[in-house]
């Protein structure tokens, strides 16, 4: 017993990691059900909530790049504790009544604390577990995405609790963050050896960064993930409300909709384990093609009933999640360990601008035509990926090629 626990134990790195990222989704994906709240409370307009919502979209994918540079030179521990106290910082900011412009404010602190994590966590799992880098982004992701599953959940509980109202979401969060990030910074050090905390090599430059993007094959497939990005985004934002407005669904059934959408994200741990033994581009191309065909589908269904939205939704999600873990192990696998972490942020920080534009793009087009038109958009976006990816399958995989980059 006392070996298995021990055993176990050299994952408290790979949890504490992940219950950040959980932390992390759960104050961004809190904002969205809220958004109907806040033009009841504030009097904004679509536009105006998807424009905020880009804000801190476009600050979280600013922080991609120069956190993954950062965490190369003072060590990753020491980034992703900081993104977590501010992220705890700007939810508690939300938790007295202010005006829309701090709601704003906070927002962008919150984009900021969260853009640190992912493209650093990447980096530090798979060095601290490299037998098993599907497996533990898969993980990661997994736990992740239940912050997306809890949001909701807890938005429509807090919201309508007799003693509490929406406040009482970032206050939960904040408290949460501030403990999260005390444990990580005392436990997680203990894990990761200097050597794996800092990377080896701290001279590369932006030439070294930039001709990563002269590999044909590896711009294809940043092409791949800003699509993909522009569209998840897109649809995380605004699928409440879509689904309150073009299906006609009640708050709380579109919540809950909302919620199947992350529940979903279980596939993640499947998806991961299958691109260590069958290959990345495979599982990415079947994921993609599969979330292509959910949002086409929810296009074009129209006012359908609650189980066959549901189902929709729920091939959206096994799509949606199923890609990103496997996306996260390619592009570990094929940049090369002198530029991972400013190499990886570089992507992140393109995918991340992409799916921070999304918010805004869809809060416009809802109020200039309808949510069905912005939807379309999307969807293009999605199957624009899904024929890249089958592009790449059909000329071969590079995934093991990160010695000759």
């Amino acid at each position: 017993m006392y070996r298995r626990l021990r055993s176990l134990a050299r994952f408290d790195a790979l949890v504490l990691t992940a219950l950040l990222w959980f932390l992390a989704k759960f104050v961004r994906y809190a904002f969205p059900p809220l958004f109907g709240t806040f033009q009841a409370e504030y009097g904004v307009s679509n536009a105006v909530v998807g424009t905020a919502y880009t804000a801190l979209m476009l600050v979280y994918a600013v922080m991609q790049f120069p956190s993954g540079a950062l965490a190369d030179r003072v060590g990753a521990v020491t980034v992703i504790t900081a993104g977590a106290v501010v992220t705890a910082v700007g939810a508690l900011a939300l938790v007295p009544s202010v005006p829309f412009a701090l709601v704003v404010v906070a927002m962008l602190l919150v984009g900021l604390g969260t853009g640190v994590h992912k493209t650093v966590a990447v980096r530090l799992l798979s060095q601290v577990y490299p037998a098993q880098t599907g497996r533990a982004l898969g993980a990661l992701d997994t736990l992740g995405a239940f912050g997306g599953v809890a949001a909701p959940a807890a938005v429509v509980a807090l919201s309508t609790g007799a003693y509490t109202d929406w406040h009482a979401v970032f206050l939960l969060g904040g408290g949460v963050g501030v403990a999260l990030a005390g444990a990580f910074a005392l436990r997680v050090p203990k894990r990761v050896p200097d050597s794996r905390n800092v990377a080896a090599d701290r001279g590369a430059g932006v030439r070294e960064y930039a001709a990563l993007f002269r590999r044909p094959r590896f711009f294809v497939f940043v092409l791949v993930t800003v699509c993909f990005s522009f569209a998840y985004n897109g649809v995380v934002s605004f699928l409440p409300l879509y689904l309150e407005q073009s299906a006609g669904l009640s708050t709380v059934t579109a919540n809950s909709i909302y919620s199947v959408l992350f529940v979903v994200s279980l596939v993640q741990l499947v998806t991961g384990e299958a691109s260590d033994r069958v290959g990345k581009l495979p599982i990415v191309g079947f994921t993609l093609g599969l979330a292509s065909l959910a949002l086409v589908s929810l296009v074009t269904v129209g006012e359908a009933t609650v189980p066959v939205l549901g189902v929709i939704v729920v091939a959206l999600g096994l799509g949606s999640h199923g890609f990103r873990p496997v996306r996260g192990a390619y592009l570990v696998s094929v940049i090369p360990d002198s530029v991972a972490g400013g190499g990886l942020g570089a992507v992140r920080t393109l995918l991340m601008v992409a799916g921070a534009l999304a918010p805004a793009a869809v809060g416009i087009l809802s109020d200039v035509a309808d949510f069905r038109v912005a939807f379309s958009v999307l969807a293009v976006s999605m199957a624009a990926a899904a024929a890249l990816t089958g592009a790449l399958v059909f000329v071969g995989d590079d995934a093991d090629s990160r010695a000759a980059a």
